[in-house]
């Protein structure tokens, strides 16, 4: 760098007009050696020179303090100049090598023999492969579907001789683990005589759908200024303490005053409010283990968002997207969503709603992603008539913490009209907010976000293999009159990922079973002593579920017994066989586990049956509990798909699951003496333990059974089948009781 152009050494004063001649002639100065010396030194040990220091320079080095701007700048552009030479190179280099290596793969794979066959491997993606046959299989039914329906009306009855080709019958009705059959539900006998056609049942609404919306500037404007005031509204409330918010005296939940509300936040036309109408707003903050980028992009995706709160959200989509967020983030991103929110309970009906969700970045690490209720009068027809739930602006203020950490403040504010009375069961949790209230939420998201982060680990700990920790890796399976060693080893984090992921499905499909989104209602069969068990059935087309008609059925009871001792009751396989009649009293061992969360309940196991009667079958299971609750689901596997799951190959996507389990929650109905309680009008005693310890107040357990029916294609429930149902529920929940000594009803 020995030339450097200035305006230091020239004058042009006397032709200010520019009519100099010599004026555009550019005049250049060569630097002598001591000044390119002083300036590359100083250059190492500063690029960027700041205005004092280059006056500096100037002084020493007689130079102009324009030439020595001017220096530097040419400097760096040069350097620039050869790191992307030298990058280019290097990059050019990689590139040819691995040029290289794939002519030699693809060389290699021309001369590759099928260990199997002995024949040249097969050119197409297995992937594309399956998914042409799946689609040719599925095209097939429909003719089928079409051939028999034509030929019926030529014969004037069914073609069952074509239906029985589809299905496989089993002789007798038989509940044993035998009767699970080979798609991973339990199978009865053509003694079900239940109906297949949803379609006549008296019970059955149509689906909702989703009509494309069409939103006019003028809406988005009242969107856009809604949005803004409620996440205003949201901000407020989650930071502000008393009076606005108390301390429950009933369990020490904050909860919201509605009276200072109402003066901190007037609503027009207060007092035309039906009295009917009930408020519940309640608040919560806690610590999750993830960062909260992760959050926010999880919360604006619908998908993403029900697979979060798998317990709490049974549906949810994205109507439209009023504007997206700035420079690609989420920040200022404003939807139009609809979501239907459950209680894992037949006695419940869902709440549904449509609502605008609106993100705002509060400052760096910091966002808001309020809720608030957004009527579409054309749509409100196809809602649920049982229960109209408003939303008040709710949702949560995520602070990012270190390592990966985020603390997260959560508030649920509701105007509720129930328009039929709410089931004793469950009155006290519903009127105190608790239900849906802020705590639940919350809780199910650090437990998730725990789920998640075993997820992502890319090693198998040390619980992760045959037999659970402690447990020896060699297990004796009794077969039949056979003994041998069976290993069941979760071969990589690829293995346990796909475990987690087939477990996580399970539950989705069993959360989804008890508030179905098919437009599916339960239908009371029978009410026993103390509680009554209610049916649904609906026709599997989902490639995730085993084909045929499931038949789901549920009863929810009150149990004397603390949430945490049914749970651990429940999910531990030693005393399996004391409840379970599907494994005919036979010992039941855990032969595989992982831990997907800090609590030991939180895990998922492959259990086996001592069970001479059915060898080839494994129960895969989850269980899960946190704060609000607690949740053990199961569905019987056949060997070879568990090892498909296991080895972390394949997609287990396509692994038929027919999920069965309860969910267990404080009841609320506290005691008045020795363990009994009363369920009249859900008064509760002083207590500010949390909910998750109310030992005196009991439990609601909720037991669901689903199973696969068939070829019966009758025109209703008949005795036999009502029986086989009862059966099947109240023996279960017999040997519970007599196993928990709990004999007392409310």
């Amino acid at each position: 760098m020995e030339f450097s152009g200035g305006g230091g050494g020239s004058s042009g004063g006397d032709h200010p007009d520019g009519s100099d001649p010599h004026r555009r002639r550019k005049r250049y100065h060569r630097h002598t050696a001591h000044q390119i010396q002083t300036l590359e030194s100083m250059f190492k040990e500063c690029p960027h020179p700041d205005e004092k220091t280059r006056n500096q320079l100037s002084r020493e080095l007689g130079l102009h303090s324009r030439q020595i701007k001017f220096w530097f700048q040419n400097r760096r552009t040069q350097m620039k100049t050869q790191h992307e030479r030298s990058d280019n190179c290097a990059l050019r280099a990689e590139n040819d090598k691995i040029r290289c290596e794939n002519i030699a793969i693809r060389e290699a794979l021309k001369n590759v023999i099928c260990p199997s066959c002995g024949g040249p491997p097969v050119s197409e993606d297995s992937y594309f492969d399956e998914q042409k046959l799946r689609l040719e299989n599925a095209y097939l039914k429909e003719e089928l579907d079409r051939i028999s329906s034509v030929a019926s009306k030529y014969i004037g009855r069914p073609i069952s001789q074509l239906q029985s080709m589809l299905h496989n019958h089993v002789s007798s009705l038989d509940l044993s683990m035998a009767s699970f059959g080979g798609h991973g539900g339990f199978v009865p006998g053509p003694s079900l005589d239940l109906d297949l056609l949803s379609g006549n049942s008296s019970s059955v609404v149509p689906s909702l759908v989703f009509p494309p919306v069409s939103i006019s500037d003028v809406d988005k404007s009242v969107m856009t200024e809604m949005a803004a005031n409620a996440i205003n509204e949201l901000i407020r409330l989650l930071q502000s303490n008393e009076p606005l918010w108390v301390k429950s005296s009933t369990d020490g939940r904050e909860i919201l005053d509605s009276e200072k509300y109402e003066t901190f936040f007037p609503m027009p036309n207060s007092h035309l409010r039906n009295p009917e109408i009930r408020m519940e707003a309640s608040r919560a903050s806690g610590v999750v283990i993830m960062n909260g980028l992760a959050l926010v992009d999880k919360f604006m995706d619908a998908d993403k968002w029900e697979e979060m709160f798998p317990t709490i959200v049974s549906r949810a989509r994205t109507i439209c997207v009023i504007s997206s967020g700035i420079l690609g983030s989420q920040s200022g991103t404003l939807q139009l969503m609809y979501e239907e929110l459950q209680v894992l309970t037949a006695l419940l009906p869902i709440r549904q709603l449509y609502f605008l969700r609106f993100c705002q970045q509060i400052e760096q690490g910091t966002w808001a992603i309020v809720d608030v209720s957004y009527d579409l009068p054309q749509e409100e027809s196809q809602f649920s008539s049982s229960c109209k739930a408003h939303k008040l602006p709710s949702g949560c203020l995520i602070q990012e913490m270190p390592n990966g950490y985020s603390k997260v403040s959560w508030m649920e504010h509701w105007e509720v009209e129930d328009k039929v009375p709410v089931h004793g069961l469950y009155r006290d949790l519903i009127r105190r907010g608790v239900a849906f209230g802020a705590e639940r939420w919350l809780s199910t998201l650090q437990r998730t976000c725990e789920r998640l982060a075993c997820l992502m680990v890319t090693g198998s700990s040390t619980t992760d293999h045959l037999g659970g920790g402690g447990k020896s890796a060699r297990n004796f399976l009794f077969l039949g009159c056979f003994a041998f060693y069976c290993l069941l080893v979760i071969p990589s984090a690829e293995g346990k990922r796909s475990m987690m992921k087939l477990a996580q499905r399970m539950v989705k499909g069993f959360c989804s079973s008890i508030n179905p989104s098919n437009g599916q209602q339960w239908t009371t069969i029978s009410r026993l002593n103390e509680f009554e068990v209610r049916a649904t059935s609906h026709k599997s087309t989902d490639p995730g579920q085993p084909s045929g008609v499931v038949l789901c059925a549920a009863a929810t009871l009150w149990l004397p017994v603390s949430p945490h001792d049914v749970f651990n009751f429940l999910r531990d396989e030693r005393t399996r066989p004391q409840w379970d009649v599907l494994s005919n009293q036979n010992p039941v061992q855990e032969v595989a586990h992982i831990a997907n969360g800090s609590h030991p309940g939180n895990c998922i196991s492959v259990l086996r049956a001592f069970n001479s009667g059915q060898n080839n079958m494994l129960i895969l299971q989850e269980s899960c509990i946190d704060s609000s609750g607690s949740l053990i689901v199961y569905c019987p596997v056949d060997i070879p798909a568990i090892e498909i799951a296991m080895s972390g190959d394949h997609d287990p996507s396509y692994i038929p699951l027919l999920p069965s389990g309860f969910t267990i929650s404080p009841s609320g109905l506290h005691s008045t003496e020795g363990g009994s309680g009363a369920a009249g009008d859900g008064a509760s005693t002083s207590s500010t333990s949390a909910i998750a310890t109310e030992s005196s107040s009991g439990s609601l357990m909720t037991v669901m059974f689903q199973i696969l029916v068939s070829g019966m294609q009758s025109s209703g429930m008949t005795a036999e089948s009502v029986a086989t149902i009862n059966n099947l529920i109240g023996n279960t929940v017999h040997q519970i009781k007599a196993a928990l000594n709990c004999s007392t009803t409310p």
